[in-house]
């Protein structure tokens, strides 16, 4: 009977040789393995080298030839090797760019994470059905079985202490490591370039293209911030000071050294820093200035929903129109959060009754009916329902779409699955996402210390200016 490589463990030569195997398929798109591999196909491994002349002889013989007693000291356990430091090859080239977008060639990935407290004491199996859905459910089922997905114990400090073990009935426990292995498909993104707004030895302030994740995250590794400043700056290690939501654009700070880093998050975590957005929302916003102190709480970890609820965390923001256009119903706010919850100014908008205009989340009248969520209208489990359907079996569209933001060719342009295979993984393919899917109307615009020590801006995107007949203040 054949040996399947989920019996591997990481330290095991043979499981070197496999990712060895799986860089070349992602090199040479001639080859290709199958899920599980069997270790009876695999060539057998080189001899071991022989000891060199002048190799000393182990403590315990050393000892025992002059009659003294072995050495019993307890030896350390070897390091664990974390398998993608191995397995994970980018592709050369690393980007390539088609019709505006900047795109990654597929390649062999392990994922490694350690085992989040929701996950202590369920079946392996049941945490990927239902926190991941970037491949369908019988994918995770057959990987799991086959062994590309599997636990190993560890001591919470990156050491194993038992061998690697997969199979639908594995539990995961509290310090183990789940890793995957996968043929991996990124989507692309915008190509635009991540412009610098200033930079000195301590951090570079830059402007984030919308739809760039900030660091790897879910589908996105090489597409994101820190990867393509890394690829862009040989040696360096981009180190994010704060974040913003992918489909966010704006101001960021990317730190470059570790103290840099601290000083800067510490002002943040202390809030004695002042941040502004602008925000391009439905219907026209009141007059005066608007406040939101609705708790956030996070619905679906799957799906990334977060709504106002009252067992939420504690969130802020200040809201102040400054112009509507009657032509588009439309209005340009400023927002000025002095919280940073995920989602907080797009489920606050919501909230109010003026949801982002092309936010495929909040503003999608398929997800949430004609009242889009006011108020927090809406039952949590028909709206999870609904919105995992899109991008799945349906275009993940915004209000926006029955206006006149969206043109026909783009509507029809949108990520959704294509109903054709990988050739080497089998996983569904996506469509390119459309123009109007690389971000929303949300900008990241002035960030400045309390002290007035610092401040920092980016331009207004081009849908915060456009249009002549605005009424009311312009933005400065």
């Amino acid at each position: 009977m054949q040996q399947p490589f989920r019996y591997l463990p990481f330290s095991s030569p043979h499981f070197q040789l496999v990712t060895a195997l799986l860089t070349l398929t992602t090199r040479h798109a001639n080859t290709s393995l199958p899920m599980s591999t069997s270790l009876s196909s695999l060539p057998p491994l080189p001899p071991s080298p022989p000891p060199s002349s002048n190799t000393h002889p182990p403590r315990s013989s050393h000892a025992a030839q002059h009659g003294a007693k072995p050495d019993r000291r307890p030896r350390q356990r070897a390091k664990y090797v974390n398998p993608s430091k191995v397995a994970n090859q980018p592709p050369d080239p690393l980007y390539y760019f088609e019709d505006g977008l900047r795109k990654v060639h597929p390649y062999y990935y392990t994922y490694n994470t350690f085992c989040k407290e929701r996950w202590r004491d369920r079946k392996l199996v049941d945490v990927f059905l239902e926190e991941f859905r970037d491949r369908p459910e019988e994918y995770y089922t057959k990987a799991i079985a086959a062994g590309t997905v599997c636990v190993t114990p560890t001591d919470g400090q990156g050491q194993a202490r038992l061998a690697s073990r997969s199979g639908l009935d594995t539990i995961i426990r509290n310090g183990d490591m789940v890793s995957h292995t996968l043929h991996r498909h990124e989507p692309p993104v915008t190509s635009q370039p991540v412009r610098v707004v200033f930079e000195d030895a301590d951090i570079i302030a830059i402007s984030k293209p919308a739809g760039v994740p900030v660091h790897p995250t879910g589908r996105y590794n090489y597409n994101s911030v820190t990867e393509i400043m890394r690829s862009e700056r040989s040696g360096f290690n981009p180190m994010p000071c704060n974040r913003l939501d992918r489909l966010t654009s704006g101001l960021m700070f990317i730190a470059k050294h570790r103290a840099a880093a601290e000083r800067f998050m510490t002002q943040l975590k202390t809030r004695t820093v002042h941040k502004q957005y602008v925000a391009r929302v439905r219907g026209r916003f009141p007059d005066g200035d608007v406040e939101c102190d609705q708790p956030i709480l996070l619905i679906s970890p799957k799906l990334g929903l977060n709504r106002v609820r009252a067992d939420g965390k504690h969130a802020h923001t200040l809201f102040r129109r400054e112009s509507y256009h009657e032509k588009g119903d439309y209005s340009i706010v400023r927002c000025l959060p002095t919280t940073g919850r995920t989602h907080q100014l797009r489920v606050h908008l919501q909230f109010l009754g003026h949801p982002i205009t092309n936010d495929p989340i909040y503003c999608n009248r398929r997800v949430w009916g004609a009242s889009l969520g006011k108020g927090g209208a809406g039952d949590d489990e028909d709206i999870i329902t609904r919105l995992g359907r899109m991008g799945k079996e349906e275009v993940a569209d915004a209000e926006a779409y029955h206006g006149e933001v969206v043109g026909e060719y783009e509507k029809r342009k949108a990520e959704k699955m294509t109903g054709e295979l990988c050739k080497v993984c089998e996983t569904p393919l996506y469509s390119d996402p459309g123009p109007h899917e690389l971000g929303i109307f949300l900008h990241a615009l002035r960030y400045e210390c309390e002290d007035g020590g610092w401040a920092y801006e980016t331009p207004l995107p081009e849908w915060a200016l456009e249009g002549e007949e605005a009424e009311g203040r312009e933005l400065p």
